[in-house]
């Protein structure tokens, strides 16, 4: 059966067409439709084809789409009252051309209840008798230029015609990728990752995927987790760009119905799986959330990094005092990303896992609230209980209160349980109260989960390990250096690396120097030598432009960039790098090498000076961090990474990355 979208011309809350309170609209009498409650002013096109009316009072808009429906949007009821003073901006004109999604006019929503009229907008397909057969609204809250209803066609009207782009460089390519795949009618909608343009199709029968694998700038088609991939390398920013010019905004800025899909993919390839696989396939999407919650900050710690690099050196060497305002302005700066990171890391997971990100951005402003930080490390110690200070009372239950700066896990977890709660809360909160009480109960119970629930759960767990380190340490310098040499990248990404920092922070204050510090410092030149190994190896121009920071900002003490916009995201690159850790820490601890301030990897090669004169502890810094180094740079380039793992051609089908969905 033939099908088409129509697009949502405003944001805010879609409903039935016979729930406008229109008679001549929620009767039928002008076609098939739907209302929306507008919570936006701006409007944009509904359908691709020709601006065919324009009131003069400008409040309705009309058009006749490529495949000849004819389309009204009209602005408020009874607006047209308005037109000596139309409370409307139209930037289109009768003859125009438009594209689903365009931009063609605002409303002033403020001047229109003052005029005591309601904004509802109303949309109608004003030949619909012969032309429709089935018209299905997408009823619930929705943003502007999203799909708004599925409107079935009877036989004899002709399908939608792809729309050619203008000339762009992959406009031709998008054209025939479009049109293989069976077509603007055969596709729900389109997303991307870092080389692919990933089509949700409602029939994948449809897809020629001999003919796509043929075309030029196609690397290869894979099929995974629901979607349909189109494997472009480098150039795909470009190439969904021009996918989405040419299909419409509402097909690529599909968000929640995406995420719906690939959830239901993910529970029937569960179902098919064995107990071994499903373990592998639940630490894949879990390594897999967490590169794609900080792919978009990357940048960010990258620069901070190379930032806090600098501070160190002109610390180190005496140009700046730590006392200084210029200090605390240029520390500023670059700790500020890694402060806030909750704030970062809580929008980004959201958008990722389907949930709320403002929300979720709200909840990291209350971890990271000044009150909440200082409760967490100044707070009134009354008690201890499995290794947690309890520092603060609940409605007076004596509580652990946490520090959230710099983390990222507590986020993440956080953001997987609003993807959970928000959809609920959604049910049974009526829809006039929605605005207000489902981010009232989210920001209250995530947050409250997150302080109450997940922080002591990581301290308790962090003590433990707090524990079982120092006793290894006392048992053999060198053993311990290998396992947390080996291990301690794996605990940041779970934030059960702070068992470490607090041991180090003691030490250092109390006797100047700190031996866990040291071994700490090797794990960092390792991430460093294995992105280094990439930037080097790698022929992709986008792999190249994001190893490279990593690595100098790895080697200024910063391993987040290389960690999670590279190394873990292809898997294997982690392992080795994790290996060439464990033998920098081992020769660290062997060497039983020394550390004088917190600044480490090659850029704070000068906390390895002793004050009293340098000894051989900076010589085995310099002996241990060549070692991993060389071991990470090795492994990396001839076992940890290859181009394949980025363009995943069809020739090795069955190598899975930490990171990769199971189809």
């Amino acid at each position: 059966m033939k099908q088409v979208h129509l697009l949502t011309p405003v944001a805010g809350q879609l409903v039935p067409l016979k729930a406008v309170h229109d008679p001549v609209f929620s009767q039928g009498m002008m076609g098939e439709g739907f209302g929306i409650e507008p919570t936006e002013g701006q409007v944009v096109a509904p359908i691709s084809g020709k601006v065919t009316m324009v009131a003069a009072s400008l409040h309705a808009i009309g058009f006749t789409g490529n495949n000849g429906l004819e389309v009204l949007v009209h602005l408020g009821i009874d607006t047209v009252e308005l037109a000596e003073n139309p409370p409307f901006t139209v930037t289109v004109h009768v003859g125009d051309t438009v594209e689903a999604g365009d931009k063609i006019a605002t409303m002033d929503l403020m001047a229109i209840a003052n005029a005591h009229k309601a904004t509802t907008v109303i949309m109608a397909v004003t030949n619909s008798m012969d032309h429709v057969t089935k018209l299905t609204p997408e009823v619930g809250e929705v943003r502007a230029g999203v799909v708004g209803a599925v409107v079935e066609l009877k036989e004899d009207v002709p399908e939608q015609p792809i729309v050619k782009g203008q000339g762009g460089k992959y406009d031709e390519l998008a054209t025939q990728i479009i049109a293989q795949v069976g077509g603007p009618v055969n596709i729900k909608s389109v997303i991307h990752c870092i080389t692919r343009v990933r089509f949700y199709l409602k029939d994948e029968g449809k897809a020629d995927d001999d003919a796509i694998r043929n075309l030029k700038g196609v690397i290869d088609v894979a099929k995974a987790g629901g979607q349909y991939q189109v494997v472009i390398g480098p150039a795909v920013n470009d190439v969904y760009d021009a996918i989405v010019g040419q299909l419409g905004a509402g097909f690529g800025d599909a968000d929640a119905s995406a995420v719906a899909m690939e959830k239901e993919a993910n529970r029937l390839a569960w179902q098919k799986m064995s107990p071994w696989q499903k373990v592998k396939h639940g630490f894949s999407s879990l390594i897999g959330v967490i590169t794609g919650s900080m792919i978009p900050v990357i940048g960010l710690l990258a620069a901070s990094g190379i930032l806090k690099g600098i501070l160190s050196l002109l610390t180190n060497f005496k140009i700046v005092s730590a006392t200084t305002p210029t200090y605390v302005i240029i520390n500023a700066m670059g700790d500020s990303v890694f402060y806030f990171l909750p704030i970062f890391v809580g929008f980004t997971a959201a958008k990722k896992l389907g949930s709320d990100p403002v929300i979720m951005g709200i909840v990291g402003g209350v971890l990271t609230y000044p009150a909440i930080v200082g409760m967490a490390t100044t707070g009134k110690v009354t008690g201890h209980l499995l290794g947690m200070a309890i520092n603060a009372n609940f409605f007076g239950i004596p509580v652990h209160v946490a520090s959230y700066t710099y983390s990222i896990f507590p986020m993440i977890a956080g953001a997987w349980l609003a993807s959970k709660l928000e959809p609920w809360l959604k049910r049974v909160i009526p829809t006039v109260l929605r605005m207000i009480f489902v981010p009232l109960f989210e920001v209250v119970l995530i947050s409250g989960a997150i302080i109450l629930i997940l922080g002591p759960i990581i301290t308790a767990l962090s003590g433990a390990l707090a524990a079982g380190i120092v006793a290894i340490y006392k048992l053999s310098p060198a053993i311990s250096g290998l396992i947390i040499g080996g291990f301690y990248q794996v605990l940041v990404i779970f934030g059960l690396h702070w068992a470490i920092i607090p041991i180090v922070v003691n030490d250092i204050t109390t006797t100047g120097h700190s031996y866990l510090n040291a071994i700490v410092s090797a794990t960092m030149v390792a991430q460093g030598g294995a992105v280094l190994a990439i930037a080097l190896k790698s022929k992709f121009a986008n792999i190249k432009e994001l190893a490279w920071p990593a690595t100098i900002s790895a080697f200024c003490g910063v391993t987040e960039p290389a960690m999670y916009g590279i190394n873990l995201k292809y898997g294997r690159a982690f392992i080795t790098a994790s290996i060439g850790g464990a033998v920098g820490g081992f020769l660290t601890g062997l060497f039983n090498v020394n550390m004088w301030g917190f600044a480490g990897s090659l850029i704070g090669f000068t906390s390895f000076f002793n004050p009293k004169g340098i000894d051989f502890s900076f010589y085995g810094f310099l002996i241990a961090s060549a070692a991993d180094l060389i071991v990470a740079f090795a492994l990396t380039w001839m076992f940890g990474f290859s181009d394949n793992d980025v363009k995943n051609v069809k020739t090795a089908p069955k190598k899975k990355h930490l990171g990769q969905q199971v189809a």
